[in-house]
Formats: structure tokens, C-alpha cells, sequence
């Protein structure tokens, strides 16, 4: 057997059930040899994109591989996994290598060092006989730490070339995590429950440690609410009483509220970094940090308490510690839950004539509710595109269990919001999965629909279609006036059909409701949908 079938053999062994790719890769025919279904998507993005998704949904316990040719398949796949690398997603690319002798020869693309910047590790096949070995490495990779992208170039001649032995000995990477210092724990609670006004921050380590039930039952003995980052949202269920929702570049009034007179904040699964999503913490709070990355630590704050292991176990040792200060029923009613409540019914009377408006073009607030009506919040996965769509609907959808939500943010790549809805599906084929993209984003990856209809892979897809690419002509006024840069035109329904995709372009607001039912059913048969909305220019975002 060659080494690309020792590749195969590999990835079978580790659970890889799938692989998106794109083609003139010889590693496709490898894993087809090996029971491994692969998925052809119409750009390499899009394929590193599914990757992600599904990678995101397994909470990283399985993880989405993406393979490519070599040269322009590796070079186009760059920003998708610099996309993962940003948000911290746990993929397997495996590109196509030039063979050995012309590795470092200009102008031949390696893979290794273009993709450095954006990898937690990457390397190439330099021996066939090496290929379980750097496998197993690279899987350990992905399944300890701080989750990314992981990338083994495979050099042409080095998957042509003969496997030195008759079988394959591998044994699959086991995931290995490890609790808190039981003093930095103790610490850290007993400081946490002398605090007056103490907020939980939660990040999307809480979901790759599974640790969910771990923090809502420390919430509930605590009485401290939890707010999550964007990435983290759905970590936390936004419909438990205190559940603040998201605080990020858009935020909740509960969370802007209860955040802004915060004496403690515990991050618990975030890395804390500064970005244009990210909630700023207030001045003077006392900081701690629960992280399974010892890098994150005093990246850009210094928290006072901290603790380095895996979310779920070292939530575990702190329900434990503070059941020993307050008892196997923990702290008793505090009002939190109720003032919540009161802010939360302030806050949506304010916005509820957007969502009930009958305007057209239509207000996309309208969208979400009619949406929200038509689905079981808690068997559907939601996820959108940068712009518009990601800032209107992240205060407001309530996702009720883990990745019933997809957020990310801080990288923000019209287009990337398919692909996500592609793999999450594969992760999770019993749900809906529901992608909200805008005009320009549908622009930039369409296209890939199409690989939902030929893969058979049933997404609904809305498009926010109000025709002004999300305000950009702000920053160019002069050149959008004379060359009409923003009025982008275009019946994307069409485009769908055309895709073969199940349709509808949707103008008036008591059409919403019914084409959202007709596209879920087109789902239920086994059809990707695509749903037009047809939206005004709405420019009001939630930030407290």
C-alpha cells in the first residue's frame, strides 16, 4: 500500500467518517478505498468551512478534516483555516505537497511555512514510514489545549511511495485533560463568593469541555448570572432565569446591566482577548480566569484568581468548595434571578414593534421572530454571516442548548456562516440547521448550495437581502455615489433554483411565516432551501 492509503487507514482508525475536499487530490480516492465518504464543495474554503462546523457541533471529540491539491488548493484554503485558527476550532487539513525535490524551490507553494500564522501546529510527510508517527502527533494536537487547525502537507512522492511495512499499527489519540491546583480553586471561590455583584463570563471552552450541566448547577448554587461571549453562546442556556444572554459587540440589556456594575468577573472557558466582539470589563473589577491554555494567562489582563484545566472537571471541584462554604443547597434566593426578569421584559418592550412590524421591505427583526415561532429552539442550530445578520440576531436568539448557536467573531469572513451550516449539519443530521447570510455575503459563497443539493445535505439558508452590501459605501461616499458601488441588484432566488435548491423570494411580512414552514419542510424531505427575505436598511443594534 501506498502512503496516502496509510493516510486513509489512519483517519478511518481515528473516526473519520467523512472529508471535505476539493479534487486532484489522490488522497480522495485513498479514503473511499477505506469507507471514508468524501464531499466535493465548489471552492476550498467553503470545504475548510464544513470542516469547522463539524468540528464545532463534536465539541471537537471528532474532528473535520479538509484535503486539497497542492499549490492553488493549498493557497486558497489559507483564509478558511485562518478563520478556525482565529476562533479556535480543531481541523485537519491535509493539502497536497510538491514532491520532495522541489520543496523551498521558488515559486512552488509549501504549505508549512505560508501557513505557520494560522496553524497550532503544521508539518509535512517527509518519510512514508513516519506517517502513523506524525498522524498520531497530530491528532494530540487537536485534541489537547487550546483547540486549531492542524495542518500535515503531504508531498506527492511521498504518497505514491511504497509503506515499508504489510499493516498499519496505530492506535487511536485518546484526549487527556486534567483538573485545577486544588489551592488556586480554593482560592478563587472563596474570593468569588465574597463578592457583592459577580458575573460568570463564559466562553466556548465551557462546550469543548462539555461542562454545560457543570455550570448551570454552580450557577444555580451560587446565585451568580452568566453572561457568554459570542462564541461562547449556547454554552449556557439563555432561557434559564439567570441567563444574561450574550455580551459581545452586541449585548443584552441584562448583561450591559449587570456587567457594568460587576465587582467580580469569572471567565470560565474564555481567553479573554480584546476584539470588536468581545465585551469590554469594567474598570476596577476583580478578574479570574478558569482556561485550559496557561498561554492565555495575563494575555491582555491580568486576572487576580486563576485556574488552568479543562472547564467541566475544574467547574466540578468549585461546586464542591462552594458547597463546603454554603452548604449541599448552596446560597438561598438573592433577587438576581428576578431583576433578570424585570430588565429582560423592560428590554424587550422596547424592541418589540420591530419584531411584530409590518413594514416593507421587510424589518429582519420580523424574520427572527417569525422564525422563532416556526422551529423547536432547542433541535435547532442557528449560526449567521459577519455584518447585519451576526449584530441584529445574536442578543435576541435564545438558544436553549450547547451549539444550538454558532457564534464566532474574531476573524469576520463574509461567506463563512454556509460552510459552518454544511458541517454542523453532518455533525448533527437530526436538527434544523439555519444560516442567515447577507446580499454580500451570498455573493462571496452562494455558490456552495449547490454542494448541499448534490451531498444531499438539507440546510435552510435565509438571506437578509437588503442590497447595501451592510453600509460599507460609510467609509467611500464619493466613489459609491459616482460608480453606485453599494446598489447591488439581483433575484438570489433564482440563483438557488437554478442550484437546485428548494426557493421562495419573500416581500411582504405575512409571507414570512409560511415560507419558513415550506423551507423547513423541504428539509424534512431531504432538500436544501434557500429563503430571500427581502429587508430594509434596519441600522438598530442592540448595545447597552
Amino acid at each position: 500500500m501506498d502512503g496516502d492509503r496509510v493516510i486513509a487507514k489512519i483517519l478511518k482508525a481515528e473516526g473519520v467518517e467523512w472529508v471535505s475536499c476539493f479534487p486532484h487530490q489522490p488522497l480522495i480516492d485513498a479514503v473511499v478505498l477505506e469507507g471514508i465518504r468524501p464531499i466535493l464543495t465548489r471552492q476550498e474554503r467553503a470545504g475548510v468551512n464544513m470542516a469547522d462546523g463539524f468540528s464545532r457541533v463534536k465539541n471537537g471529540r471528532s474532528i473535520g478534516v479538509f484535503t486539497m491539491q497542492v499549490g492553488p488548493g493549498a493557497e486558497n484554503a489559507f483564509s478558511g483555516v485562518a478563520q478556525a485558527y482565529a476562533d479556535s476550532v480543531p481541523l485537519l487539513a491535509l493539502p497536497g505537497g510538491n514532491e520532495r525535490f522541489k520543496y523551498g524551490v521558488h515559486p512552488n507553494f509549501d504549505a508549512v511555512p505560508n501557513y505557520g500564522g494560522v496553524t497550532k501546529w503544521a508539518g509535512n510527510f517527509n518519510l512514508v514510514a513516519r506517517i502513523p508517527e506524525l498522524l498520531g502527533y497530530a491528532f494530540s494536537q487537536l485534541k489537547h489545549g487550546r483547540p486549531g487547525p492542524v495542518l500535515l502537507e503531504i508531498p506527492g512522492d511521498v504518497g505514491s511511495e511504497e509503506y515499508p511495512h504489510d499493516s498499519v499499527e496505530y492506535e487511536p489519540v485518546a484526549r487527556r485533560v486534567s483538573a485545577g491546583d486544588p489551592d488556586d480553586v480554593r482560592d478563587l471561590v472563596a474570593a468569588l463568593l465574597k463578592a457583592s455583584n459577580p458575573i460568570i463570563y463564559a466562553g466556548q471552552g465551557v462546550m469543548y469541555a462539555e461542562a454545560t450541566d457543570e455550570l448551570v448547577e454552580f450557577a444555580e448554587l451560587t446565585r451568580i448570572p452568566v453572561a457568554t461571549t459570542l462564541a461562547g453562546k449556547s454554552g449556557f442556556p439563555e432561557d434559564h432565569p439567570l441567563s444574561l444572554g450574550t455580551a459581545a459587540n452586541t449585548i443584552t440589556m441584562m448583561a450591559g446591566h449587570l456587567l457594568g456594575r460587576a465587582d467580580f468577573i469569572l471567565g470560565m472557558g474564555t481567553s479573554f482577548t480584546l476584539s470588536a466582539f468581545s465585551a469590554a470589563m469594567p474598570e476596577g473589577a476583580v478578574i479570574a480566569q478558569v482556561t485550559n491554555c496557561a498561554e492565555d494567562m495575563n494575555k491582555q489582563c491580568r486576572p487576580s484568581f486563576g485556574a488552568v484545566g479543562d472547564a467541566r472537571l475544574v467547574l466540578r471541584q468549585m461546586i464542591e468548595e462552594a458547597k463546603r462554604h454554603l452548604g449541599e443547597d448552596g446560597r438561598g434566593e438573592n433577587g438576581v434571578a428576578a431583576e433578570i426578569g424585570r430588565i429582560r421584559t423592560a428590554w424587550m418592550e422596547q424592541w418589540e414593534p420591530l419584531f411584530i412590524s409590518d413594514e416593507v421591505p421587510l424589518n429582519p427583526y420580523r424574520v427572527f421572530r417569525e422564525l422563532e415561532k416556526s422551529v423547536d429552539v432547542a433541535d435547532t442550530i442557528v449560526t449567521h454571516d459577519s455584518g447585519y445578520p451576526r449584530d441584529q440576531l445574536v442578543p435576541f436568539w435564545r438558544p436553549v442548548r450547547p451549539h444550538g448557536y454558532i457564534g464566532w467573531g474574531k476573524s469576520t469572513q463574509l461567506g463563512y456562516g454556509l460552510g459552518l451550516a454544511l458541517g454542523a449539519k453532518m455533525a448533527a443530521p437530526d436538527k434544523h440547521v439555519i444560516n442567515f447570510m447577507g446580499d454580500a455575503a451570498f455573493g462571496m459563497a452562494g455558490l456552495d448550495v449547490e454542494t448541499a443539493v448534490r451531498s444531499e445535505i438539507p440546510i435552510l439558508t435565509i438571506i437578509l437581502n437588503n442590497s447595501v452590501m451592510t453600509h460599507y459605501h460609510d467609509n467611500m461616499p464619493y466613489a459609491t455615489k459616482q460608480w453606485k458601488l453599494n446598489e447591488l441588484s439581483g433575484d438570489y432566488s433564482k440563483v438557488a433554483e437554478g442550484l437546485g435548491a428548494y426557493s421562495e423570494r419573500v416581500t411582504t411580512p405575512d409571507g414570512i411565516g409560511p415560507a419558513l414552514r415550506r423551507g423547513l419542510a423541504a428539509n424534512r424531505d431531504g432538500k436544501p432551501a434557500v429563503l430571500e427575505m427581502i429587508t430594509k436598511e434596519e441600522e438598530r443594534i442592540s448595545r447597552y
